[in-house]
């Protein structure tokens, strides 16, 4: 399952693991928009992808997600949160900015946790569940003035270690992922960096791919990743 899987770096993960031939079911804010798209196409040519609804600040959204997604496939083995949304809230946020607060809370930390706690039996079942969480740089350090952003990413980043402890013993591994500029959308439209020296989308996705082939034993918790104009 993959959150946030009609564009940017949910929608480059989920066309690298169609191209690995994994069945993979794709949640997105809305599936009919997408199918309309180009982007599509090879989605909805292959039956081993599922598009499906998913509204991360909803958490019954997330249940129907995982109970299509059981009827479908029959098991959940892995869970891919890429969905989030980023506001510029400062620290010193004006009275009407207190809503951006709660949409990052809502969508950025609480959007995983009723996510897993939804798909949670079904990983852990296997023995060898997988959960990825596209945490960000901002997760691990502040920069500027993305106060709202940041706390959410730092809430996350926590809610990540959690995941991890409840599920070691059910062989469940967690990877937080930590990039700092990816050439998307969204960093693009507040960031003043070269989309060529940012991280590409295609690079995360390799990099997602690869972790699911790794054993128990030799899952990494972290992974920071610095664009090409990053020292820290």
């Amino acid at each position: 399952m993959i959150s946030g899987a009609n564009r940017g770096i949910g929608y480059a993960i989920a066309r690298q693991l169609l191209n690995d031939g994994h069945r993979i079911s794709l949640g997105m804010r809305d599936p009919h928009k997408f199918r309309s798209s180009v982007a599509s196409s090879a989605f909805q040519a292959s039956d081993l992808a599922l598009l499906h609804s998913y509204e991360a600040a909803d958490p019954q959204s997330g249940e129907r997600w995982v109970a299509s997604t059981l009827d479908w496939a029959e098991t959940v083995d892995t869970l891919i949160h890429c969905a989030g949304i980023l506001r510029t809230t400062p620290l010193l946020f004006r009275d009407e900015q207190v809503s951006e607060l709660d949409d990052l809370w809502r969508i950025n930390v609480m959007g995983p946790w009723w996510l897993t706690r939804a798909a949670w039996p079904q990983l852990c079942q296997s023995g060898h569940g997988r959960i990825q969480v596209l945490v960000s740089m901002s997760g691990q350090r502040v920069k500027g003035r993305l106060a709202g952003y940041s706390a959410s990413k730092f809430a996350l980043m926590g809610l990540c270690q959690s995941m991890r402890n409840e599920g070691w013993s059910s062989g469940l591994r967690v990877t937080a992922i930590c990039p700092s500029w990816v050439n998307t959308e969204m960093a693009r439209s507040i960031s003043s960096v070269n989309p060529v020296a940012m991280s590409q989308p295609e690079e995360i996705a390799t990099l997602a791919s690869n972790l699911l082939g790794l054993p128990n034993s030799s899952v990494p918790f972290e992974i920071k990743l610095n664009c090409g104009l990053e020292t820290v």
